[in-house]
């Protein structure tokens, strides 16, 4: 994205926060894959909480030393680049699809803990939406610890990961992410995990749309990105990430999708770049 410009909508706060750190026996590798696995794409910041302390999760208090690196500021421009890149879309497909105008999400660039308006997390939950203050919540040391705790890596595996959960601000804008956690709040366990895979895996759907549309605006797409993107989509899925984290899979408590729907939504969107075929919601669930 060399040379793209930079979304205004940025919150750089790296370096400014302090607050709760938490941990489980496993120490950081198990805490994010339990929050993966809940929250990377847009979960509720409660689930991830009562995960990671249903886990035997240990509180303690850090104060940060968080100094910026080379590699940091590089990833801090790539997620603003990403950022504009989302708002050129999406802005573009709600004026041609009569949508009306495109109110872009918030970024906030946070380290170690960040107080959002869905409550207070730390960056162990991974990145995060949160409807109540239309804002994308990272800490850029996600993307290393994707790297070595489930091998994910490169730029475009990145900008899917935040291309998702501006695919939560679209459902927001849509009216489906409130309608489906309004619906997930009458339903069993089980059944608000199967709503839960569906907004996921619209998410995956939209961040497809985004990467064509944008590929077609900038001609950003090169050789390798898309196997970037599909390898990661891949390996978070709840099926992957459990069998890693606890040597089996449990289907009810799926709640982001398996690894094979993941990548099937996100190429479906790479494939027709448009939101009317990301319908997730009116199929069978086993059909998803």
């Amino acid at each position: 994205m060399d040379g793209r410009r930079q979304s205004g909508n940025v919150d750089d706060r790296r370096g400014s926060s302090s607050g709760r750190r938490i941990g489980i026996g496993g120490g950081i590798v198990g805490v994010i894959l339990v929050a993966v696995i809940t929250l990377l794409g847009g979960g509720d910041l409660g689930d991830v909480f009562s995960n990671v302390m249903g886990s035997g999760a240990m509180e303690t208090t850090e104060q940060s030393s968080y100094q910026p690196d080379d590699v940091d500021n590089q990833l801090a421009l790539f997620a603003s680049q990403v950022l504009a890149g989302t708002e050129d879309v999406w802005t573009a497909e709600f004026q041609r699809l009569g949508l009306g105008t495109y109110r872009a999400p918030k970024m906030v660039l946070y380290t170690d803990a960040v107080s959002s308006g869905c409550g207070n997390a730390t960056s162990q939950v991974g990145p995060f939406y949160c409807s109540a203050d239309e804002t994308v919540y990272i800490d850029l040391s996600f993307f290393r610890q994707m790297q070595q705790n489930i091998g994910g890596d490169g730029d475009f595996a990145y900008a899917y990961v935040i291309a998702h959960e501006v695919g939560h601000h679209v459902q927001h804008l849509l009216g489906t992410l409130d309608q489906a956690h309004e619906q997930m709040s009458r339903l069993s366990e089980r059944e608000a995990n199967h709503i839960s895979v569906r907004l996921e895996l619209q998410a995956d759907y939209y961040a497809g749309v985004w990467a064509a549309l944008d590929n077609k605006m900038f001609n950003s797409i090169e050789p390798g990105d898309i196997e970037e993107a599909v390898d990661v989509a891949g390996k978070i899925g709840d099926d992957y990430l459990q069998r890693k984290a606890y040597g089996r899979e449990m289907p009810d408590s799926f709640n982001h999708g398996r690894s094979e729907q993941r990548v099937r939504w996100f190429t479906r969107g790479l494939q027709y770049a448009d939101i009317n075929h990301g319908d997730t919601f009116t199929s069978e669930y086993s059909d998803l």
